[in-house]
């Protein structure tokens, strides 16, 4: 029997050497160990542990996974606000910076430092007397959500900091939590391998991981982390940004190794330009640079906006770009018989995500670019996200294909293709496969009927094996017969059984909009349940009668009443009602936001977006995709995207989640 003594100090000692391997791993960037041994002294550290639970500290690194959230996650106070950064591209726009920080501090005070601008999601961290208290996004600035039971599984958070005296009765750090781009292709592969959608690009699914409710998925990933600010720490003691980030490596925390002091506008173009070159090379993902002012005392003299501090600045480095071979162009046709283009790709590795697809829009877009199966074409990926073919790269002396045409005949169910304008159609409605599919998925979407479990795939299989003939079949079905999908078990089979029948009492509005009726969108549908009142009522309203209410024109009028006239939506209808779906009359709003355009980004608490967007176009508004120079409002949440950028140049006004409450009254 070991003595205890030597127990506890053999743990203590492995304690130390993990602790250490770790920050020479995550901060020093020097490693010691391979991977195999460092699990060697984290498997003897955990059986020393198991066999002594008395031994055991809360700063054990067999400690990081720890209990999931009862259920959803809290919202955290955040202990300062946490801004946002003014974003540019123009060279112009970073000389107007450099001299704004120069007439407000003074050329000897004008020094700034240059910093990666990281792709992750922004956290904050906060340390009581050094140890680990708790963690959470950057959310609305003020509060976020907590991710304290996620980021602790991160090896490359210390749990404890290193002895820094009296700076550390309450540290709060902000920095991105970063899933490197090794990680991130690992992660996907799984996903495609067992039939999951893939991430989009690595900041979501950083996001995506480190906000779920059981840490266990996050332990499992390597992540890695870089702080660049911290409120506790007296801008006397430690006056510059440059010795801020040399003072939170002292601590244990992993802070920007990439980093430049810029005396001139020359200085920042030299590391904004280098940044940029070396980018595709780097393991995790970076849109840009950071320009700050390392003085930290005289950074209040430029003060700050509402969302974002007048002594830093954000240069973004242009779309990201990709250059590959069109294979081919297929023709895909959506839930209203529209038939869109779409490019087949060589796949190609655009700023970290491969892209072997793109939409292609329309007949008139394919020959405005004059595409074509066989060229080279320039990927961008707009927003760093949705990738779109940006123009054809020209090979002189090479021989061309023949011009790219829309076929005369639907490519899923042969009827003969109808024109309109730029855009072509099948005529078939449900009999054609495809749009069936289709219908089904936007059936039980979240904006619809909201039936949990009715993917896209799963709509795919419903028709291809003659299960589903119509909508009104999805009632009709059994646990057995979904049970025989691909993909289902009994367990899940039984789930979507009770989801198909679980909404019983559904806004009429929404399920005008489930019935995929063509030109009938969001506010389309508000409009006529609000001015007819019941399901019978719109049903026997004439064209003229529909035409006559405000917002719906000739086009959605004579399409809802052709929608209801004809014999086989009459009859779906109608067996979607006998299986006991109820629609109820929606309630009459008041019009305060007539006439208003908003554009909905990041992610709302009390509202999905769908219903967020229900909310205003009840009231009258409208909610537009994106930002013009006709928006009025853009709603903030939490993690918002480019579009909260735009607003911003624009000068649109900007509401939180607390100002979008007031506004609707």
């Amino acid at each position: 029997m070991p003595d205890k003594s030597n127990v506890k100090k053999r743990a203590e000692t492995l304690r130390e050497e993990i602790n250490r391997h770790d920050r020479l791993y995550f901060v020093e960037n020097e490693p010691e160990i391979s991977d195999q041994e460092y699990d060697a002294l984290f498997s003897e550290l955990k059986a020393l542990e198991e066999a002594h639970p008395d031994i055991v500290t809360p700063e054990s690194p067999t400690q990081r996974v720890g209990a999931a959230p009862e259920s959803e996650l809290g919202k955290v106070e955040h202990v300062a606000v946490m801004l946002s950064l003014d974003a540019v591209r123009d060279t112009a726009e970073i000389a107007d910076f450099l001299d704004r920080v120069r007439r407000a501090v003074g050329r000897a005070d004008a020094t700034l430092v240059a910093e990666p601008k990281f792709d992750g999601l922004s956290i904050e961290v906060v340390y009581e007397e050094g140890r680990f208290c708790r963690a959470s996004t950057r959310g609305d600035g003020q509060r976020g959500e907590d991710i304290s039971h996620t980021l602790r599984t991160v090896r490359a958070l210390p749990l404890k900091l290193g002895d820094a005296g009296e700076l550390l009765s309450e540290l709060a750090v902000r920095g991105e939590a970063i899933l490197p781009r090794s990680s991130f292709q690992k992660i996907n592969k799984a996903r495609v391998e067992r039939g999951d959608e893939p991430f989009a690009n690595p900041r979501n699914a950083a996001a995506g991981i480190l906000r779920r409710l059981d840490p266990s998925e996050a332990a499992g990933v390597r992540f890695a982390i870089t702080f660049y600010e911290a409120t506790g720490i007296d801008a006397q003691k430690v006056p510059g940004q440059w010795e801020l980030l040399q003072v939170l490596r002292d601590l244990g925390l992993p802070v920007i190794g990439d980093r430049m002091r810029c005396g001139t506008f020359e200085d920042a173009v030299a590391f904004h330009d280098d940044m940029r070159d070396r980018r595709e090379d780097l393991d995790y993902e970076i849109d840009g640079i950071v320009l700050k002012l390392d003085a930290r005392k005289a950074r209040e003299k430029l003060g700050q906006r509402s969302r974002s501090p007048r002594w830093a600045i954000a240069w973004k480095f242009p779309p990201r770009t990709g250059e590959t071979r069109i294979t081919d162009i297929v023709v895909s046709v959506g839930r209203t018989g529209a038939l869109t283009p779409v490019a087949l790709l060589d796949p190609v590795d655009v700023g970290g995500v491969t892209v072997a697809r793109a939409t292609l829009h329309n007949i008139e877009e394919v020959h405005r670019k004059d595409l074509r199966v066989g060229d080279m074409v320039r990927i961008e990926r707009a927003g760093d996200v949705i990738p779109e073919v940006a123009e054809r790269i020209p090979k002189p002396g090479v021989k061309r294909s023949d011009p790219f045409g829309m076929p005369h005949h639907c490519p899923s169910c042969g009827a003969e293709v109808e024109r309109r304008g730029p855009l072509s159609y099948c005529p078939a409605g449900i009999a054609c496969p495809a749009q069936l599919a289709a219908k089904l998925f936007h059936y039980g979407a979240r904006g619809s009927m909201d039936i949990e479990g009715l993917g896209e795939k799963t709509a795919e299989q419903l028709v291809e094996r003659g299960m589903v003939q119509d909508v009104a079949d999805l009632y009709d079905l059994s646990a057995e017969d979904l049970a025989a999908l691909d993909g289902f078990s009994e367990k899940s089979a039984w789930a979507l059984r009770e989801a198909i029948h679980a909404r019983r009492e559904v806004p009429l509005d929404r399920f005008l909009r489930a019935l995929g009726i063509r030109h009938v969108g969001a506010d389309a549908a508000r409009r006529l349940a609000v001015a007819r009142g019941s399901l019978a009522a719109l049903r026997a309203a004439s064209v003229a009668d529909l035409g006559e209410i405000g917002g719906i024109g000739e086009e959605t009028a004579q399409s809802v009443a052709t929608f209801f006239a004809e014999k086989r939506n009459r009859d779906a209808v109608a067996r979607i009602l006998d299986a006991g779906v109820s629609p109820q009359p929606v309630e009459q709003r008041n019009q305060s936001l007539g006439g208003k355009t908003f554009v909905l980004t990041g992610a709302l608490e009390r509202w999905t977006r769908e219903e967020a967007a229900e909310e205003i176009e009840r009231r009258g508004g409208r909610v537009a995709s994106s930002v013009s120079g006709n928006t009025d409002y853009i709603v903030v949440g939490a993690e918002p995207g480019s579009k909260w950028d735009e607003a911003r140049e624009n000068g649109i006004d900007m509401l939180d989640e607390d100002a979008f409450v007031r506004i609707l009254g």
